[in-house]
């Protein structure tokens, strides 16, 4: 029978259109008329979930009974389920639980701090697991974005720190407008300043 395959070439980068449904544990993204569904953590949940539509980075799993795809709302939390998947012992749906407890700059703290302790108290994570974790994937973080936010290039972080700097000037806190920049932006990266303010101003 054909083994398991979690690190074959990727099928999708991502998949990006209207949210068809969502729960605390799956998206069913509408594409071109076809409905993809996305196994997905809790933070990436959270991230979509008054969204309309959304983009979502994909890893794709090929296993002797099924097929799946998992989503994420940001490129480094993608990344650091697939560091998750490297660790024996440690599958999707393991991986899945760690990041819905998890945010990815929680989960980076965790393992930079060794606190295999804390970490242990993932569902269906031991001590040993938990341990074997954070000594395989300790010296990965740093070639990770910090936290959740992604790296993006210079012409987007302008745009990115232009748009945020209008909606502090129009009255907003700037929590919540780089909160509403970041989700356009993610939406639609193309997006020149002043689209990316208005679409903005919707979700303030």
């Amino acid at each position: 029978m054909p083994a398991t395959n979690q690190f074959s070439a990727p099928m999708y980068e991502y998949i990006s259109g209207s949210v068809a449904e969502l729960a605390p544990t799956y998206a069913v993204i509408d594409a071109g008329g076809v409905g993809y569904y996305l196994n997905i953590s809790l933070t990436t949940y959270a991230g979509i979930e008054h969204a309309e539509r959304a983009r979502l980075y994909v890893h794709y799993v090929v296993r002797e009974d099924a097929q799946l795809l998992y989503g994420f709302s940001t490129k480094t939390e993608r990344e650091l389920f697939r560091l998750l998947l490297s660790v024996s012992g440690v599958g999707g749906n393991t991986a899945r639980m760690i990041l819905s407890a998890f945010s990815p700059r929680e989960l980076q703290s965790v393992i930079a701090s060794e606190n295999a302790v804390l970490l242990k108290n993932v569902k269906g994570l031991g001590l040993k697991t938990a341990q074997k974790i954070i000594v395989e994937l300790s010296g990965k973080m740093a070639t990770l974005a910090p936290g959740d936010v992604e790296a993006r290039p210079a012409s987007d972080r302008a745009i990115y720190e232009e748009a945020t700097a209008a909606l502090v000037m129009l009255g907003f806190p700037k929590s919540a407008a780089e909160k509403a920049v970041t989700a356009v932006l993610k939406e639609t990266p193309d997006a020149a300043v002043e689209d990316t303010v208005r679409l903005a101003l919707k979700r303030l």
